[in-house]
């Protein structure tokens, strides 16, 4: 490659003042919107494209129906009425007609749009007095822009920037780099296998569109780099980590998992057995296991886990199981002691050459003596599974010999805390790590989010599992049906939960709308029956008491905030009422029906919401999806179109290495191969020696919290 090619580098080294028209003035309003230099300029992208040649023009107008059009401003005018509004009003027109535009309290609108100034406008027209009008619009200035397809930049009143002069900076920028031309790092092979334009081509493309398929060729390409950067960090920290940390080589040959899988009163599923075989194949090899165990709600992940550990246990190491609530850690000392009650550890040093598994459960609620005892036993390797919360990762617990950390519900954990984890064990060697999660992930953005990890699946439910139906009650009719279910089944000897709404943001109005819940239930639609209140404000003892009450059927129905959401598991409970549905997301609705159908008998989960007065017909596109499926991965791909993607970086690290045209919904198929192009460079060129500007544009792109971020995971 010609060494006088510009690169992205080259490109950050300039700063936009160097431009014609970019004065102080502009510098600092260029500024204010994220833009220093000539690569903050060139990737900052139109938000939209207008098709001179295929828009609406005015005569073309249908009331009533959105449309853009392109028009110039005859005249302004500004008044203000009789209740002190502001009223501007524009006549524009076009070679087919004109009409009339109207802003409210908008008085700036008089000094932006002058006579003969090129605008579009996006909204809905409506007839006035026998001509058409459009109220408060979307307006983007153009300028005189020639060309067909004119793009349209995001536009800053504040910062006074405008599309045309944003416009004419890129043009200025392009032009100026077309001698030395721009490099373009991806290797031939990868852009002919995946069928990619260059990346001066691209650049051209985006910017100055021929036609919208150019366009759309340029935005392909200009996803895909960006999807590769992420995929490249995160597959070379995955392949370095591999390589450089000793991890532990378990043997698999013992008795002691064939003893478990003996013990289970059922057959283990496909999908468990596979999941079983991948965990496996990582921990006999000599680096670390950096694993995700994808399981919906009831698949059995527990099993998976547990012989992972007892891997770890039968070659003289321990395991450790991390949950993030004390509730939830407490549930699954319990299920993980029922599940290995009667499993003995083969031990050729023991006279009777086998010896019990030993147990021990540590959080913050475990004091004194026993305290004292279960961290002796911690670090003499006494104790072969510790189970807890964040208490295992303090300073004062020392493991003898961790060998398999499993993580559970991994969203609720900081990065801090897992690598904390991880630091525990002894020899520096790094424990093999399996982190489980019941939230279902659609595929791009576990290969994204999780990139640095493998992905095992369960997508099977074991045997004895009822499936949930799910109901939506839309409005007061409908909510006694609910309420008569209720009671109905608690008449059959089982037992319901009530769950709150999610209020806003505070816990403390939540805890209000609980307690208000539970007395209306009590002396009206639920009278009569056994009540308890459960929320995240109660202390620990009284929220264990009120758990207790319900585990053990002194209570009949359990009203509760969404603290349930994570580990309750009352195989007796058989519906359940979610009030206000509307106000949670696809994944949490998901997470709480999964409380239900967990015994042999059928379940019910019931979405109670109010009708939209203004629109009675509305649909509720999230409320549709959760009755339409129990299948939590498809539910995570309608959530991810439903609701867009959020950030990568960490909220606190939004910046320029966010994704700016790539998107994990609408890119599915580019994202894995921006993965498999990853894997193929990273394996040929493990240090990137071979990809000198690959490797730089990682470092001017991507900062170090980025990095650390992305890839503590």
């Amino acid at each position: 490659m010609p060494a006088e090619q510009i690169t992205l580098r080259g490109l950050a080294e300039i700063p936009v003042a160097r431009l014609k028209g970019v004065g102080p003035k502009k510098e600092a309003s260029l500024a204010k919107v994220g833009i220093a230099n000539l690569f903050d300029l060139v990737t900052t992208y139109p938000r939209r494209w207008v098709d001179r040649s295929n828009e609406a023009r005015i005569a073309d107008l249908v009331p009533g129906e959105e449309a853009l059009v392109l028009v110039t401003v005859r005249s302004v005018t500004k008044r203000v009425t009789r209740n002190r509004r502001t009223m501007v009003n524009v006549n524009v027109g076009d070679g087919s007609g004109r009409m009339d535009v109207v802003f409210f309290n908008q008085p700036w609108r008089e000094r932006q749009l002058k006579d003969g100034l090129q605008i579009a406008l996006f909204g809905k027209a409506d007839t006035y007095r026998g001509g058409l009008q459009m109220s408060n619009p979307v307006v983007d200035l153009i300028g005189d822009r020639t060309g067909r397809i004119v793009p349209i930049y995001p536009q800053s009143e504040k910062a006074q920037i405008n599309t045309w002069e944003m416009a004419g900076w890129i043009e200025e920028t392009l032009r100026r780099c077309a001698d030395r031309g721009i490099a373009d790092p991806i290797p031939d092979d990868v852009l002919r296998s995946n069928k990619m334009i260059d990346r001066p081509t691209a650049l051209a493309g985006i910017h100055l569109p021929e036609d919208m398929q150019q366009k759309e060729l340029a935005r392909r390409r200009l996803a895909f780099d960006e999807l590769l950067r992420v995929q490249l960090l995160l597959v070379l920290r995955k392949r370095a980590m591999e390589r450089d940390q000793r991890g532990i080589a378990h043997s698999m040959s013992g008795k002691l998992v064939d003893r478990f899988y003996e013990a289970l009163p059922y057959e283990l599923t496909g999908a468990q057995s596979r999941a079983i075989a991948e965990i496996e194949a990582d921990l006999a090899a000599p680096h670390s296991m950096h694993r995700l165990l994808q399981g919906d709600v009831g698949a059995g992940k527990t099993v998976v886990a547990i012989a992972a550990m007892l891997a770890a246990v039968e070659g003289g190491h321990q395991a450790a199981l991390m949950a993030p609530t004390e509730v939830l850690a407490e549930q699954h000392a319990t299920s993980v002691r029922a599940m290995l009650d009667g499993v003995i550890v083969p031990d050729p040093d023991n006279l009777f050459g086998d010896r019990p598994l030993r147990i021990e459960l540590l959080t913050n609620k475990v004091t004194g003596a026993q305290r004292k005892e279960v961290l002796a036993g911690l670090a003499d390797g006494s104790v072969d599974i510790a189970i807890g919360t964040h208490a295992l990762i303090q300073d004062k617990v020392d493991f003898e010999s961790l060998g398999v950390v499993v993580v559970d519900e991994q969203h609720r954990f900081g990065v801090e805390q897992r690598s904390a984890l991880r630091d525990k064990t002894a020899g520096g060697r790094m424990p093999d790590t399996l982190v489980m999660t019941a939230t279902p992930i659609p595929r791009t953005a576990a290969m994204t989010v999780y990139g640095d990890l493998d992905v095992s699946v369960l997508d099977e439910l074991p045997p004895g599992r009822t499936p949930i139906v799910t109901m939506w009650a839309n409005g007061p009719l409908m909510e006694t049906g609910v309420w008569n279910d209720i009671k109905s089944e608690v008449a059959a000897g089982r037992q319901a939960y009530v769950v709150c709404p999610l209020v806003g943001e505070s816990e403390k109005l939540e805890v209000a709308s609980a307690e208000e819940t539970i007395q209306r239930l009590a002396f009206d639609e639920l009278q009569g029956l056994r009540l308890e209140l459960l929320h995240g404000q109660l202390p620990p003892d009284e929220k264990h008491a009120a758990m207790e009450r319900f585990r053990s059927g002194e209570a009949d129905v359990l009203v509760a905030t969404t603290v349930i959401e994570v580990g309750v598991d009352v195989p007796n409970a058989t519906v359940m009422a979610i009030l206000d549905a509307d106000r949670f997301g696809i994944a949490q609705l998901h997470q709480l029906r999964g409380r239900v159908g967990r015994g042999e008998h059928a379940s019910t989960c019931w979405l109670v919401t109010q009708p939209n007065d203004e629109e009675p017909e509305a649909g509720n596109p999230r409320i549709e999806a959760l009755v339409a499926t129990t299948d939590g991965f498809e539910l995570a791909e309608v959530d991810l179109d439903l609701r867009g993607e959020g950030t990568l970086m960490s909220t606190a690290q939004k910046g320029r290495s966010d994704l700016k045209l790539a998107s994990l919904r609408r890119d599915r198929k580019l994202v894995e191969q921006a993965r498999a192009s990853a894997f193929a460079i990273v394996d040929s060129d493990p240090d990137l020696t071979r990809h000198p500007l690959i490797a730089d544009e990682l470092d001017l792109i991507f900062s170090d919290r980025d990095e650390e971020f992305l890839s503590r995971g």
